[in-house]
Protein backbone atom coordinates (compact mmCIF):
# COMPACT_ATOMS: atom_id res chain seq x y z
CA UNK A 1 0.00 0.00 0.00
CA UNK A 2 1.47 3.28 -0.84
CA UNK A 3 2.41 5.73 1.77
CA UNK A 4 1.75 9.28 1.57
CA UNK A 5 4.53 11.15 2.25
CA UNK A 6 3.69 15.21 1.50
CA UNK A 7 0.52 16.83 1.51
CA UNK A 8 -0.05 19.73 -0.62
CA UNK A 9 0.73 21.57 2.75
CA UNK A 10 3.88 19.92 3.33
CA UNK A 11 4.82 20.94 0.06
CA UNK A 12 4.18 24.84 0.17
CA UNK A 13 5.81 24.16 3.42
CA UNK A 14 9.10 22.69 2.04
CA UNK A 15 9.42 25.28 -0.83
CA UNK A 16 9.37 28.04 1.49
CA UNK A 17 11.51 26.96 3.71
CA UNK A 18 14.47 26.37 0.68
CA UNK A 19 13.44 29.65 -0.69
CA UNK A 20 14.50 31.38 2.66
CA UNK A 21 17.63 28.77 2.79
CA UNK A 22 18.45 29.79 -0.26
CA UNK A 23 18.70 33.30 0.07
CA UNK A 24 20.19 33.06 3.69
CA UNK A 25 23.03 31.13 1.82
CA UNK A 26 23.60 33.57 -1.00
CA UNK A 27 22.95 36.99 0.77
CA UNK A 28 19.67 37.68 -1.17
CA UNK A 29 19.01 37.36 -4.39
CA UNK A 30 21.86 38.68 -6.36
CA UNK A 31 23.31 37.03 -8.60
CA UNK A 32 21.49 34.07 -8.49
CA UNK A 33 18.93 32.12 -10.76
CA UNK A 34 17.06 29.05 -10.54
CA UNK A 35 17.10 25.84 -13.00
CA UNK A 36 14.74 23.55 -12.76
CA UNK A 37 15.61 19.99 -14.25
CA UNK A 38 12.70 19.54 -16.97
CA UNK A 39 9.67 17.76 -15.94
CA UNK A 40 8.67 18.73 -12.23
CA UNK A 41 11.90 20.56 -11.54
CA UNK A 42 10.94 22.92 -13.58
CA UNK A 43 7.61 23.48 -11.51
CA UNK A 44 9.49 23.57 -8.47
CA UNK A 45 11.86 26.27 -9.41
CA UNK A 46 8.86 28.82 -10.62
CA UNK A 47 7.25 27.96 -7.06
CA UNK A 48 10.69 28.25 -5.46
CA UNK A 49 10.65 31.58 -7.13
CA UNK A 50 7.38 32.79 -6.54
CA UNK A 51 8.60 32.43 -2.91
CA UNK A 52 11.98 34.34 -3.08
CA UNK A 53 9.73 36.84 -4.80
CA UNK A 54 6.90 37.14 -1.73
CA UNK A 55 10.03 37.18 0.77
CA UNK A 56 12.89 39.66 -0.97
CA UNK A 57 10.19 41.59 -3.41
CA UNK A 58 12.42 40.81 -5.75
CA UNK A 59 12.81 38.59 -9.06
CA UNK A 60 15.25 35.98 -9.90
CA UNK A 61 16.23 34.59 -13.37
CA UNK A 62 14.00 31.21 -14.41
CA UNK A 63 15.10 28.53 -16.82
CA UNK A 64 14.23 24.82 -17.00
CA UNK A 65 17.03 22.39 -18.88
CA UNK A 66 16.00 19.55 -20.41
CA UNK A 67 18.90 16.40 -19.98
CA UNK A 68 17.68 13.81 -22.40
CA UNK A 69 20.62 13.81 -24.66
CA UNK A 70 23.00 14.15 -21.48
CA UNK A 71 21.38 10.91 -19.75
CA UNK A 72 24.38 7.76 -19.10
CA UNK A 73 20.99 5.39 -19.89
CA UNK A 74 20.03 7.03 -23.16
CA UNK A 75 20.07 3.35 -25.11
CA UNK A 76 17.78 2.09 -22.54
CA UNK A 77 15.13 4.73 -22.78
CA UNK A 78 14.51 3.92 -26.26
CA UNK A 79 15.87 4.52 -29.74
CA UNK A 80 13.48 7.75 -30.29
CA UNK A 81 13.43 9.93 -26.36
CA UNK A 82 11.15 12.69 -25.93
CA UNK A 83 13.23 15.88 -26.06
CA UNK A 84 12.05 19.00 -24.38
CA UNK A 85 13.05 22.64 -25.20
CA UNK A 86 15.39 24.01 -22.58
CA UNK A 87 14.97 27.53 -21.47
CA UNK A 88 17.94 29.59 -20.41
CA UNK A 89 16.68 33.21 -21.19
CA UNK A 90 19.39 34.91 -19.20
CA UNK A 91 24.04 34.25 -19.37
CA UNK A 92 24.67 31.58 -16.39
CA UNK A 93 27.98 32.72 -16.44
CA UNK A 94 29.30 34.00 -13.36
CA UNK A 95 26.01 33.42 -11.95
CA UNK A 96 25.09 31.14 -8.36
CA UNK A 97 23.19 28.48 -10.36
CA UNK A 98 20.28 27.10 -8.21
CA UNK A 99 19.39 23.44 -9.68
CA UNK A 100 15.88 22.23 -8.50
CA UNK A 101 14.49 18.64 -9.11
CA UNK A 102 12.13 16.48 -7.51
CA UNK A 103 13.70 13.73 -6.38
CA UNK A 104 17.27 12.86 -5.88
CA UNK A 105 18.34 9.31 -5.93
CA UNK A 106 21.43 7.86 -7.56
CA UNK A 107 22.71 11.49 -8.50
CA UNK A 108 22.97 10.58 -12.45
CA UNK A 109 20.29 12.80 -13.45
CA UNK A 110 22.30 16.06 -11.73
CA UNK A 111 25.50 14.93 -12.93
CA UNK A 112 23.75 15.00 -16.55
CA UNK A 113 22.07 18.09 -15.56
CA UNK A 114 25.37 19.96 -14.39
CA UNK A 115 27.14 18.88 -17.86
CA UNK A 116 23.87 20.05 -19.95
CA UNK A 117 24.13 23.42 -17.58
CA UNK A 118 28.20 24.06 -18.51
CA UNK A 119 27.37 23.80 -22.21
CA UNK A 120 25.57 26.97 -21.58
CA UNK A 121 28.96 28.67 -19.83
CA UNK A 122 30.43 29.06 -16.59
CA UNK A 123 28.39 29.19 -13.30
CA UNK A 124 30.49 31.06 -10.51
CA UNK A 125 28.64 27.90 -8.40
CA UNK A 126 25.96 25.11 -8.70
CA UNK A 127 24.45 24.75 -5.93
CA UNK A 128 20.86 21.44 -5.88
CA UNK A 129 17.61 21.92 -4.26
CA UNK A 130 15.61 18.99 -4.02
CA UNK A 131 11.65 18.12 -2.92
CA UNK A 132 12.73 14.61 -1.69
CA UNK A 133 16.00 13.47 -1.06
CA UNK A 134 15.74 8.98 -1.21
CA UNK A 135 19.56 8.24 -0.76
CA UNK A 136 21.14 5.00 -2.21
CA UNK A 137 24.00 7.88 -4.16
CA UNK A 138 25.69 6.00 -6.96
CA UNK A 139 27.35 9.54 -7.74
CA UNK A 140 29.06 11.93 -5.47
CA UNK A 141 26.42 13.99 -5.21
CA UNK A 142 24.61 15.90 -2.31
CA UNK A 143 21.70 18.28 -2.17
CA UNK A 144 22.60 21.55 -0.48
CA UNK A 145 18.53 22.32 0.27
CA UNK A 146 15.89 19.21 1.06
CA UNK A 147 12.18 19.63 1.44
CA UNK A 148 12.50 16.00 2.83
CA UNK A 149 14.68 13.24 3.61
CA UNK A 150 13.06 9.95 2.87
CA UNK A 151 15.16 6.28 3.45
CA UNK A 152 13.43 3.85 1.28
CA UNK A 153 14.39 0.60 -0.10
CA UNK A 154 15.61 0.28 -3.91
CA UNK A 155 12.36 -2.26 -4.45
CA UNK A 156 10.13 1.44 -3.50
CA UNK A 157 9.61 4.68 -5.69
CA UNK A 158 8.95 8.01 -4.46
CA UNK A 159 6.01 9.69 -6.85
CA UNK A 160 5.66 13.46 -6.94
CA UNK A 161 2.49 14.78 -8.46
CA UNK A 162 2.03 17.95 -9.04
CA UNK A 163 -1.01 20.77 -9.78
CA UNK A 164 0.16 21.32 -12.73
CA UNK A 165 0.81 17.82 -14.27
CA UNK A 166 -1.15 15.78 -12.11
CA UNK A 167 -4.39 17.28 -10.70
CA UNK A 168 -2.76 17.24 -7.44
CA UNK A 169 0.42 17.76 -5.26
CA UNK A 170 1.53 14.88 -3.11
CA UNK A 171 4.28 12.85 -2.62
CA UNK A 172 3.60 9.24 -2.16
CA UNK A 173 6.50 5.91 -1.07
CA UNK A 174 4.73 3.00 -3.22
CA UNK A 175 6.56 -0.39 -3.86
CA UNK A 176 7.20 -0.25 -7.58
CA UNK A 177 4.79 -1.50 -10.20
CA UNK A 178 2.10 -0.57 -7.48
CA UNK A 179 -0.42 2.38 -7.96
CA UNK A 180 -0.99 5.11 -5.97
CA UNK A 181 -4.24 5.85 -4.58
Amino acid sequence: MAKLLLTEDEIRRALTRIAHEVLERNGGTEGIALVGIKNRGDILAARVRAKVGEIEKASVPLGSLDITLYRDDLTRIGYAPEVRRTELPFSVDDQVIVLVDDVLFTGRTIRAAMDALVDFGRPRAIQLAVLVDRGHRELPIRADYVGKNVPTSLDEDVRVRLQELDGEDSVVLARKGEQAA
